[in-house]
């Protein structure tokens, strides 16, 4: 992680969204709300398709998939902010930084897939009504969800792999609520910056 004259860094501090001591509890109250109502939209989706009979579709198969992959993808984000808001050090580990990306960027290309799934799910059922049931079988939806997963984890993994390429000599303060790409490679000594219009990493 570090070359050169560089010192290891072992650890961020996130600036948060404020640095205001007044607004932390109240922040941490609305988020906290807010994810409380979005586990419970979730979950309770996953637990009302389980339990109907008449839900058990390809639809809403998928749908039950997505609303796990939601809850997961909340959950990297908030737990570590509202920690952020009530924590004196708002403070986290290298390790845990690429853990928190990985997760976050598993969870978002997992949500796209199954959108677009989705979306071919209704094209199949209004364009090939006759065919539904053969093109949308259970076994081609399992299919369908673990290629889904399988290819956003070996994306994550690629997209993960070169920030541990990357070297912090200047500062460790990361100017976000959590380890986004973005603040990463601006905080990076190695000669990366992000590109506004496609932010991966890139040498200059």
């Amino acid at each position: 992680m570090a070359g050169g004259n560089c010192t290891a860094v072992t650890e961020f501090i996130l600036t948060g969204l404020t640095d205001r001591p007044e607004l932390q509890v109240p922040l941490f109250v609305v988020f906290l709300v807010i994810y409380g109502i979005t586990l419970v939209w979730s979950l309770g989706m996953m637990v009302l398709i389980r339990i109907d009979l008449l839900l058990h579709t390809p639809m809403y198969f998928f749908l039950k998939t997505l609303s796990l992959v939601d809850a997961f993808y909340s959950t990297v984000i908030a737990l570590k902010m509202l920690m952020s808001f009530l924590a004196e050090r708002k403070a986290i580990s290298y390790t845990a930084c690429i853990i928190q990306y990985f997760s976050f960027l598993l969870f978002v290309i997992s949500e796209c897939l199954f959108l677009a799934v989705i979306a071919y799910d209704r094209y199949a059922a209004i364009c090939n009504l006759l065919l539904y049931t053969v093109i949308m079988s259970p076994k081609h939806c399992l299919w369908l969800a673990a290629g889904s997963y399988l290819w956003a984890f070996l994306t994550s993994v690629t997209h993960t792999s070169g920030l541990l390429r990357l070297s912090y000599c200047h500062s460790n303060i990361l100017n976000h609520f959590f380890c986004d790409i973005n603040p990463i490679l601006k905080l990076s000594s190695s000669g990366y910056q992000p590109d506004p219009c496609f932010p991966l990493w890139q040498s200059e």
